[in-house]
């Protein structure tokens, strides 16, 4: 099997990457690479940035949480730049717990996760190397092996500064089985992985009155007592706590402000001084970075608690918020569904689409700004052009709220719908008011939604479906219109003939009786109506419009049907608006004729063929927009 040829690829893979030598061998390294010996904030930074970060419209993108987070880029670069890169440089915020805050489902344990298992792969590359003395459970960086009266000079020598002192049981060690000889210290690489507890911890609080504070830094065995004959030798300790384990990398502390205090506690010097209490030893040195995550409620109650105050400073909160842009939105149901078990059903175009604009609604606040409703709010922050306003515009108003997008429908909630709906009704495929119908029954069943918010919710329902209405109407047109692709192309010659003689005050001739006649301005103005040219515009747009052509035959090009996005739409509009009885009669008639008939099947096959509906999807699209059409 190719599978069992990949495992063997991979155990070679593992054991190449092996190595192990002296300490005086490792100093090689040191100097060759003294990339080996930076902290555990340096080595995150750098994994998320070797992974790639991309400049998109002066937002940094960062490749390393592509596909799995999306929409939050302010909020990431904000966590990148702000914390881990200044954290990199050794400034302050090195000593200070990261606390990742925001709605549930909202991205913070997948933005952990990814963090775990970037950290696992990037230990396995050159850049992300990690060595460490040879039989220490806890990982401990070689360098600490250098005396401190010496490490002045060696930052001399090589750059680098080294912190923290030699643990318990390495100096023990060093003295009994090294003679104190430094240089003749083991050491080896090790590759990260949680799974076997080396340099990824987790600590999850359970019940207080149960959970032992050895879970975090250690405890004695013991069983070797009467061998080592007392509790302080650090032989009779295991160093196999979350912090023991973590060290040299990244400790996950789950639900940390519904943690008991005195599990807080070691967390004020190893983040301030670098350092824990264990046992009856002398402090014991760590380098790990410690991040948590939590509720907005979770954390102002934690706050208004004065017994915390000497954590409060030892805290950098990151606000991750829900995801604002509708596009983005869409991508994380697509993930959702192509992770699950309804991955084989058919989910009709736009139906996602309009289930994220619901959610993005209930999560967006009314703009302050005049002549902005929140559909244009929500339509800007997706990067769509609304008349009138620019990015600048989009900006201000995201400055307008600190708190925007901190609550509001969860992505779970939406998915959760999708599938009872599917699950329900047995569905093989499902479009986009299936979706809105069971957003629409689940919220009274929403045990945390307020009566006010169900109202509110309720006008978005409302909203998204219009939008839908407007979406399926142009999705028919477009393959109606094609299927008149000939008319169209005729009535945008007939324009752009008027639209010429229009701008060089000529006239037309008629072709049939070669009489001279005027610019016909009233089809021109019922195509321009179509998207909204006024009267005061239509000079501009039509001089535009011939620019564009002169532009094309000086290339040697020809202006057709595809060149101008907006006249095209325009055309579209004026010959649906032609065709709309059409259009009635071919989808409302019980008994069609056979060419009624064959117009459907011709609708029905673009749709299938350049739209992605199936014939399901695509016969319940026409049904409505016939039922739209005939209100």
């Amino acid at each position: 099997m190719d599978i069992l040829n990949k495992i063997q690829h991979y155990r070679e893979e593992e054991e190449n990457l092996k190595w192990e030598g002296t300490f005086a061998e490792y100093l090689d390294i040191v100097r060759e690479r003294p990339e080996v010996a930076q902290t555990a904030h340096s080595r995150i930074y750098n994994m998320i940035r070797d992974a790639g970060v991309e400049e998109v419209d002066g937002k940094k993108h960062y490749r390393f949480f592509e596909n799995q987070i999306y929409g939050l880029e302010d909020a990431l670069e904000r966590l990148v730049e702000e914390y881990f890169h200044s954290a990199a440089k050794r400034l302050d915020v090195k000593k200070r717990i990261l606390l990742l805050m925001g709605p549930v489902s909202g991205g913070k344990s997948t933005l952990v996760t990814m963090l775990k298992r970037g950290l696992e792969q990037y230990s396995k590359n050159d850049n992300g190397a990690v060595y460490c003395i040879k039989g220490c459970p806890m990982h401990e960086d070689p360098l600490h092996l250098i005396p401190h009266h010496l490490r002045e000079d060696f930052k001399k020598e090589t750059g680098i500064r080294v912190e923290g002192n030699l643990s318990p049981l390495n100096l023990m060690r060093l003295e009994k089985e090294y003679g104190g000889r430094i240089e003749d210290v083991m050491v080896e690489r090790v590759i990260f992985s949680e799974d076997r507890r080396c340099g990824i911890g987790t600590f999850s609080p359970s019940d207080p009155k149960s959970q032992d504070i050895a879970d975090l830094t250690g405890s004695i065995d013991f069983s070797t007592i009467a061998e080592y004959g007392s509790e302080s030798d650090p032989r009779a300790y295991r160093f196999d706590g979350e912090l023991n384990k973590a060290n040299r990398g990244l400790m996950e502390f789950q639900e940390m402000l519904k943690c008991d205090e005195k599990f807080l506690w070691h967390l004020l010097s190893l983040t301030q001084e670098g350092n824990f209490k264990a046992g009856r030893f002398a402090l014991i040195s760590a380098d790990e970075m410690i991040v948590a995550h939590t509720n907005e409620a979770e954390y102002k109650s934690f706050i208004a608690n004065k017994k915390n105050e000497a954590l409060h400073s030892r805290i950098i909160v990151m606000p991750i918020p829900y995801n604002l842009k509708v596009s983005e939105e869409e991508r994380i149901y697509d993930k959702m569904i192509r992770d699950s078990d309804i991955s084989n059903v058919h989910i009709a175009p736009h139906a996602l689409k309009i289930a994220a604009i619901f959610t993005v609604l209930t999560r967006l606040k009314e703009s302050k700004k005049n002549g902005v409703d929140i559909l244009k709010k929500m339509k800007l922050y997706d990067g769509q052009s609304v008349e009138g306003f620019n990015t600048q515009d989009v900006e201000e108003m995201k400055k307008e709220y600190q708190d925007e997008g901190m609550n509001g429908i969860d992505p779970r909630y939406v998915i959760n719908r999708i599938s009872s709906a599917i699950i329900r009704k047995q569905l093989t495929s499902i479009n986009a008011l299936d979706v809105l119908r069971s957003i629409k029954d689940g919220l009274d069943q929403h045990a945390s939604i307020s009566k006010e918010d169900r109202e509110r919710y309720m006008n978005y329902i409302s909203v998204a479906r219009k939008e839908y209405d407007e979406i399926a109407k142009k999705e028919v047109q477009k393959a109606f219109v094609y299927s008149y692709e000939e008319s169209a192309k005729t009535l945008m010659d007939n324009y752009l003939d008027n639209v010429e003689a229009y701008c060089n005050k000529n006239k037309l001739r008629d072709p049939l009786t070669g009489e001279e006649m005027n610019p016909d301005e009233k089809l021109m103005r019922s195509i321009e109506e179509q998207i909204g040219i006024s009267e005061n515009a239509k000079k501009a747009f039509r001089e535009e419009i011939l620019i564009r052509i002169s532009a094309y035959a000086r290339k040697g090009k020809k202006f057709d049907y595809q060149s101008h996005e907006r006249l095209r739409e325009a055309i579209q509009k004026k010959l649906f608006a032609d065709l709309k009885d059409v259009v009635k009669i071919t989808t409302s008639t019980k008994t069609p004729d056979e060419n009624q008939l064959k117009k459907v099947n011709e609708v029905i096959a673009r749709l299938i063929e350049d739209h992605g509906y199936n014939s399901t999807s695509a016969n319940e699209l026409l049904r409505y927009v016939g039922s739209l059409l005939n209100r």
